[in-house]
């Protein structure tokens, strides 16, 4: 692996690829550490060496989103979270996502801690996840006012089914590690300590096989994801554009950031 990257570090074990989120202790994430994932992706797609990748992070939380409070996008992983922000950052911070679902080796992501809102997304765009008994899952987009994003409308009820999915977005309830398990969300429950073990095991289970047959397996069950993402992100985007300027969303992100129940008012 020859990429060099400000905010995730990237190794190369055997036929098995670790690209790990360095921004603890939550790895907010912003488009740049997006796009450095998907070029890291991409590095290990023109890698013959690497069959598979480990997605994992470095801190008490996977991914706990986006941070909404500085008002403006920086390299420090702050969001813009304003009507601005939506249409000049996020719609090209969805169009990197688009490139997590177009890399070709397959990824297994370590869930040790907290994927919440667009770090969930990031956590579903992983073929497989083993979690913790302390992981946590949560598309808590309503309670912030908003659409859901990161093409969790697509890779969500995909996964659990409509009605699981619909629950989750609807309610905004965290999902622990256990009932995760239950629901689909994750592959393999297992100490919060062996996490980052057993997804490297089981992305070198898949790497001991033939890679042609593999990449030819995979390509097959995932056809058409990638471009279904960059439709269903477009329309997420244009949700959030109008649902952003609300005096909900306004009273949703307060909430969130004082840690109590949003006062909405349906305006």
């Amino acid at each position: 692996m020859s990429g060099n990257y400000a905010d995730i570090n990237v190794s190369l074990d055997g036929h098995v690829a670790t690209v790990e989120i360095d921004r603890p202790p939550h790895n907010f994430f912003d488009r740049y550490l997006i796009s450095q994932i998907a070029d890291a992706y991409a590095e290990c797609d023109d890698d013959p060496a690497c069959r598979a990748i480990v997605l994992a992070s470095n801190g008490k939380s996977f991914c706990a989103g986006a941070n909404f409070g500085s008002g403006r996008e920086e390299r420090s992983g702050h969001e813009e979270f304003s009507e601005d922000g939506f249409r000049n950052t996020t719609g090209m911070l969805y169009r990197e996502g688009v490139r997590l679902f177009s890399a070709k080796t397959p990824v297994v992501a370590a869930v040790q801690g907290a994927a919440i809102g667009g770090g969930f997304g990031l956590a579903l765009s992983a073929d497989f996840r083993v979690g913790a008994p302390e992981a946590r899952f949560s598309a808590n987009f309503v309670k912030l006012g908003i659409h859901p994003g990161f093409g969790l409308t697509v890779t969500l009820p995909n996964l659990i089914g409509k009605q699981a999915a619909n629950l989750m977005f609807l309610t905004g309830r965290r999902i622990k590690g256990e009932e995760a398990l239950s629901l689909g969300l994750i592959d393999q429950l297992v100490p919060l300590d062996e996490v980052r073990g057993a997804a490297c095991a089981l992305a070198a289970e898949i790497a001991e096989n033939a890679p042609l047959a593999i990449g030819s397996v995979r390509a097959t069950v995932r056809h058409g994801l990638a471009e279904q993402i960059a439709r269903a992100t477009d329309h997420e985007l244009a949700e959030q554009q109008w649902l952003r300027a609300t005096e909900d969303a306004e009273e949703g992100i307060r909430a969130v950031a004082e840690r109590r129940p949003g006062n909405f008012k349906g305006r």
